[in-house]
């Protein structure tokens, strides 16, 4: 068996960042890939690239959650069909909290998409959406019972030719009889083959031990019968826990697997980051998953400089839609920053972006005078963030756990009504330090002047986020003239 452990070590991420359970498809010479938002606002990210190695953000599947769903957005599939681009993608429901499958259409690949609503729903649990067209007949699978107290189920289903409907009873394709935990499933056909990918193990977070495996049958209905020399990708140079991704057949018609997987270095700070690997056969007929140099993405930026007083470089600002609704304007230079929040949301308004290591700087430049807190933020969630902001004429160095925001250390700004600019650092050991100056030098506001431990940030299924911070009354704002972030390969600013 070979995996992608050959060349492991020299690879980075394709999709650089949090971009979890990616889903690809090709139209022409342009890829176009998915992933899960989570609790991140707006929903479901969308790249393209022209060659798989480089991708550029083009914009979300939806800007306002979907009337029926209430949070948990995972696993989206593309799939494209009739002249319509498809997306079945997961959410809890509002009314029981029940993950179900949606399905949205549009006539593009990146943008205009229309709920249908629910297409899925399945017992206590129904997501992991996946469609295969067998020679005309469209089908579609998914997890389920994953809640309950039996094993769980890879099911399928014949799907309507509109894609908007199921027909016929569900069946089982496979049965985690063994309890390890089967998910994120998708399907080839070759020669008289059904090959099932799906992955084992638990997905996300430090102590995950995720892997891809592959079974086979003649029907599309089963039996399956698993590899021997499963799995077929597995932790193998800087990357551990690989798995739930999507085929896609390049115009040479080689087919390559997106994934994502996490960097052993920067751990559960970056998230699941999108991966490409290269498909190839064995002589028994079985997958063989490798990178090749076709596959191989350079580095990502070193920096991001978004300046408000020449705008032009989109910014695909992120924020955690359960708890906040930002309220963004960039006019005279600056970008404004207000919104509401929830009252048992401690932070206020965090406008966040994916950062692409665990090590970097975030700095900013705050122009306006109020009472209100106006900075900087590193947001796992409500309950763990931590950040510096100008108070009227005080910086305030804070932290939010256990329900509330404690502050940490202050100073006095001694021109209140001038500029002050801010600045974070993060290091790679997961220890953070935060400055703030008027003039040249950089005061530092850290507790103690010792690097403050940040290892508590990252939720479960997800990367935190560094950006813009605000909370104050509804009259109030906050106005930055710039917001940078830079990268550091070896943690120093």
């Amino acid at each position: 068996m070979a995996t992608a452990t050959s060349t492991a070590q020299q690879i980075n991420a394709n999709i650089p960042g949090d971009f979890a359970d990616p889903s690809v498809t090709r139209q022409g010479d342009t890829y176009y890939a998915i992933g899960t938002s989570s609790e991140w606002g707006p929903h479901f990210p969308i790249f393209k690239s022209g060659n798989l190695q480089q991708w550029e953000q083009t914009g979300f599947v939806f800007d306002e959650v979907p009337a029926w769903a209430a949070s948990s957005f995972w696993a989206p599939e593309y799939y494209y069909h009739h002249n319509t681009y498809y997306v079945y993608y997961t959410a809890k429901r509002k009314t029981d909290g029940v993950s179900c499958i949606g399905v949205a259409t549009s006539a593009y690949p990146d943008h205009g998409f229309k709920d249908h609503g629910i297409l899925i729903e399945y017992g206590r649990e129904a997501i992991d959406a996946f469609v295969f067209n067998d020679n005309g007949q469209l089908y579609i699978t998914w997890k389920a019972y994953g809640l309950d107290n039996r094993p769980i189920e890879i099911l399928g289903s014949k799907l309507a030719d509109d894609g908007l409907s199921l027909t016929g009873k569900p069946f089982t394709l496979l049965k985690d009889d063994h309890r390890q935990g089967i998910e994120g499933q998708s399907i080839l056909k070759k020669d008289r083959y059904y090959y099932l990918f799906y992955s084992a193990g638990a997905c996300c977070g430090a102590s995950c031990n995720y892997n891809l495996r592959v079974a086979r049958a003649t029907a599309i209905t089963g039996p399956y019968t698993d590899y021997s020399a499963n799995p077929v990708l597995a932790d193998a140079g800087d990357w551990k826990c690989p798995g739930h991704g999507t085929f896609v057949e390049d115009p040479a018609g080689n087919y390559r697997y997106v994934y994502h997987a996490y960097n052993k270095a920067s751990n559960i700070f970056t998230g699941r980051e999108g991966m490409v690997a290269a498909l190839s056969w064995n002589a028994a007929q079985w997958p063989v998953l490798s990178h090749t140099s076709a596959t191989v993405n350079p580095q990502p930026p070193a920096s991001l400089h978004y300046d408000f007083t020449h705008p032009g470089r989109k910014i695909f600002w992120q924020w955690d839609f359960r708890s906040m609704q930002p309220a963004i304007t960039e006019a005279n230079g600056q970008l404004q920053l207000s919104g509401t929040y929830s009252d048992r949301n401690p932070v206020g308004i965090a406008l966040a972006v994916r950062p692409y290591s665990a090590a970097y700087t975030i700095s900013t430049a705050v122009v306006n005078h109020n009472k209100a807190a106006k900075g900087l933020v590193i947001y796992g969630d409500a309950d763990a963030a931590v950040g510096i902001d100008v108070e009227d004429n005080q910086v305030v160095c804070w932290v939010s756990g256990e329900g509330k925001k404690t502050i940490l250390s202050t100073q006095t700004v001694e021109r209140p009504e001038a500029p002050v600019e801010l600045k974070m650092t993060v290091y790679p050991d997961f220890t953070c330090r935060m400055y703030w100056k008027q003039g040249h030098n950089w005061n530092d506001l850290t507790p103690k002047q010792q690097p403050y431990p940040i290892g508590f940030l990252p939720p479960w299924d997800r990367a935190p986020r560094p950006g813009l911070h605000f909370q104050g009354r509804s009259n109030e704002m906050a106005a930055f003239s710039y917001f940078d972030i830079t990268y550091h390969t070896n943690g120093k600013p």
